[in-house]
């Protein structure tokens, strides 16, 4: 069968991937001649070519094993070499212990060791079957681009206000650190490569995109640092996300625009020992898992106000319900009751 397109096209998102690891090791020969505003500008091209290889390998219909391993090695220098190199550069060999500037370098290489630590395990979990169906949503750890974007804060906001206790070399070092070990902690961070607007969000959404550019190109690294700040600000609620749905299965096949209809219906009260019956309309799948709730609630209420707590039963096999429910959801259907 032929191919779909010609080999050329076809090799279009290497090309992409090779610009980007251009672009990353650019930015050291930028920081080198002290221009940082164009080694941050560098450092930004490969992240937006990081974006667009992948996409364009699905769309072309030419993902290969060797592609593959090229955005993770061009990951590893735009993202891990090169901030690492233009952050010590910048301000960490003037960190100083005694009179030689050895721990800005010792930053710069624990940075770059758990960039790559963390691109590692990233390709081992693509092989690795997911514990659960929503984990496709989150990333484990900060993910590469992020993490560069994320340690550049104190570079950001020297670029824009100027010099200040931000830019001190103990500053810089310690929160390149911190960035360091988000790269390779278990903590779950969003990935919007899942997300899905809806119809009528469009239109708002192109304007917040149009209105983002401009802000980006009136005050570039503000913009950065308050993005990069935001970021990291969200990484309670992303946590509190992933908590709340490895312990509610009900929501697993749920979209997640719907997902807000399952918070409200699974909401505890209490009602003679009872959790109160679920709300009448929930949006899409939920409502199935709500209005079985419901019905059996109710019968358990009925039977009390009629005939009094219902005598103990000599253990014996258990009835199957009425209808086939998953294991995980059955548990939590008789825990509830």
């Amino acid at each position: 069968m032929p191919a779909p397109y010609p080999a050329g096209v076809r090799l279009l998102p290497n090309a992409v991937t090779v610009i980007a690891l251009s672009a990353g090791l650019s930015s050291v020969y930028f920081a080198l001649g002290e221009r940082f505003d164009l080694a941050v500008f560098a450092v930004g091209v490969a992240a937006l070519c990081d974006a667009l290889d992948g996409r364009l390998a699905r769309l072309l219909d030419a993902s290969t094993r060797i592609g593959a391993e090229l955005d993770s090695l061009a990951d590893l220098v735009s993202f891990g070499v090169s901030p690492a190199l233009v952050l010590y550069v910048w301000q960490l060999q003037s960190w100083q212990v005694g009179s030689e500037g050895r721990f800005g370098w010792v930053v710069a290489l624990v940075f770059t060791v758990c960039m790559a630590l963390r691109l590692a395990r990233f390709n081992t979990l693509l092989d690795e079957e997911d514990e659960y169906p929503f984990a496709k949503e989150f990333f484990v750890g900060v993910p590469a681009p992020a993490a560069a974007l994320v340690a550049g804060i104190p570079l950001f906001v020297s670029l824009h206000f100027g010099e200040g206790w931000w830019s001190a070399p103990v500053v810089v070092g310690v929160w390149a650190l911190v960035a360091a070990a988000l790269m390779v902690s278990r903590l779950p961070t969003l990935s919007f490569k899942t997300v899905r607007v809806a119809p009528r969000l469009i239109a708002p959404l192109l304007v917040l995109v149009g209105l983002v550019v401009a802000v980006l190109v009136t005050a570039p690294f503000l913009t950065l640092a308050v993005v990069a700040t935001l970021y990291v600000g969200a990484l309670p609620f992303t946590i509190h996300r992933y908590r709340w749905l490895s312990r509610h299965p009900e929501a697993w096949d749920v979209p997640g625009r719907e997902r807000r209809a399952v918070v409200r219906a699974a909401r505890p009260a209490r009602r003679l020992g009872l959790r109160q019956s679920l709300r009448r309309r929930v949006a899409g799948g939920a409502s199935e898992v709500a209005g079985r709730a419901r019905g059996a609630v109710a019968g358990a209420v009925r039977r009390l106000g009629d005939d009094g707590p219902p005598p103990r039963r000599a253990p014996g096999p258990a009835a199957q319900p009425p209808h086939r429910l998953r294991p995980g959801l059955r548990r939590d259907r008789d825990r509830r009751l």
